[in-house]
């Protein structure tokens, strides 16, 4: 699916309801910290709702899906939840998901990024709304690449420039062997991978999203990537990276460079505090891309209603003032980018005073030609977020830590993926 994140505008907050006696409102978030930081809307929404009490949950991504297809398989879905870009389809085909065709019009529309909102409709029916997008970028240490004399990342780097810096920014200071800071930092997620994949043209997916059918530009992107770690030695083995959170490994200073998404932003800014200034760059174009047929990875973070829900309405309602202009710039972490524009733009949520200094390079990448590259059974056929699985993911990591050849990695993870998408 492509799309461009360009305006569409805003939805008319439907709050100030009245209720003849008490209702609840269940509401379930994927993030805690989020989570935190919304309570204060939350308060908000329920003082503007006489005799309604949002009843509230979250819990980590690892958790929370299973939980909430436990509760989907029991009919017990709550009222509102979040809802991925990587899985409304599916969500949807399950009848999970109530229909709020019809309660927005065009106009309504016109303050919010119209490719962020245009991926919560699925066949025709509305079955979503983003209160977020993130994209992956690639983020660099500035007083790395300053010590080692190397130019910073550019819009016009290509791949040869950057295996150049990754290179250059590989050193074994004592000369012992042992690599004492890397150039770069991977493993096979699909927020490290994927953006490299699309900005050469890479397509994993058959038109109509039913097969795994890797086309050349997509295998030559992961043959560079798997090529990093096996070949050039500017990034280590995942395995050599165990006991250390993924995000912390660029964070806390053991690699220069690394890519993933932009909600990152906020666990950099925590990790590294001021220990070294840093920013973000677009991954660069890839060798066999055309503008055309580059695209940069981005996608919504999405609210739904449940389609048991009996509170649809106060449900709408509730997402309504949950994404719109009554929000505030800091309620959206890091490189969360609000799905109304009007906050995405404001210097507040730009935040030029901290690093990145060029937060604003999200817009930019909004802008561009976008693809997802979700279908229904992502989740399965990818590997989402896990390793050692027969998913994309775990055969990728294979060949990163040097047990497996690509080719061998891409048959296996194609067979298992095409069974799943069977199903």
């Amino acid at each position: 699916m492509k799309t461009i994140f360009t305006t569409i505008g805003a939805l008319v907050l439907a709050t100030g309801m009245t209720y003849a006696q008490d209702t609840t409102l269940t509401y379930m978030s994927w993030d805690p910290t989020q989570l935190e930081v919304e309570q204060a809307a939350i308060a908000a929404f329920e003082a503007a709702n006489p005799g309604v009490t949002v009843e509230t949950s979250a819990m980590p991504p690892k958790d929370y899906w299973p939980r909430l297809s436990a509760l989907a398989a029991a009919g017990d879905l709550p009222d509102v939840f979040m809802m991925s870009s990587g899985f409304v389809k599916e969500w949807a085909a399950a009848d999970n998901l109530a229909d709020l065709s019809g309660v927005i019009t065009d106009v309504e529309l016109s303050e919010y990024y119209e490719g962020a909102t245009s991926v919560g409709l699925i066949d025709g029916k509305r079955v979503a709304f983003p209160q977020n997008w993130v994209a992956p970028v690639l983020y660099y240490n500035i007083d790395m690449f300053e010590a080692a004399g190397v130019p910073m990342p550019t819009a016009d780097w290509t791949w040869d420039d950057f295996l150049s810096a990754a290179k250059a920014l590989t050193i074994d200071e004592d000369n012992d062997g042992n690599v004492d800071q890397w150039g770069m930092w991977l493993y096979g997620r699909y927020a490290h991978i994927e953006p490299w994949v699309f900005r050469n043209g890479g397509r994993y997916l058959n038109d109509d999203e039913t097969a795994l059918d890797l086309n050349d530009e997509a295998v030559n992107a992961l043959r560079f990537l798997t090529d990093l770690v096996n070949v050039e030695k500017v990034a280590p083995q995942p395995q050599e990276m165990e006991g250390v959170r993924q995000q912390d490994v660029m964070a806390l200073g053991m690699a220069a460079m690394w890519v993933d998404g932009s909600w990152n932003i906020a666990n950099v800014r925590e990790v590294a505090g001021d220990d070294f200034r840093w920013g973000i760059a677009q991954v660069p174009m890839g060798p066999d891309a055309t503008p055309e047929t580059a695209a940069a990875y981005a996608w919504a973070d999405m609210l739904s209603v449940g389609s048991n829900s009996d509170n649809a309405e106060l449900g709408w309602a509730f997402i309504q003032h949950m994404v719109g202009a009554g929000r505030e710039a800091s309620d959206f972490l890091g490189g969360k980018v609000p799905a109304y524009i009007g906050i995405a733009t404001s210097e507040d949520w730009l935040e030029s005073d901290q690093m990145p200094a060029n937060k604003g390079l999200l817009l930019e990448i909004g802008a561009q030609n976008v693809y997802t590259g979700f279908s229904k059974s992502w989740s399965g056929w990818r590997g989402y977020d896990s390793t050692g699985s027969s998913g994309m993911n775990g055969e990728l990591d294979e060949v990163l830590n040097g047990r497996k050849s690509l080719d061998d990695a891409i048959a296996a993870f194609v067979l298992y993926g095409n069974d799943v998408l069977s199903r």
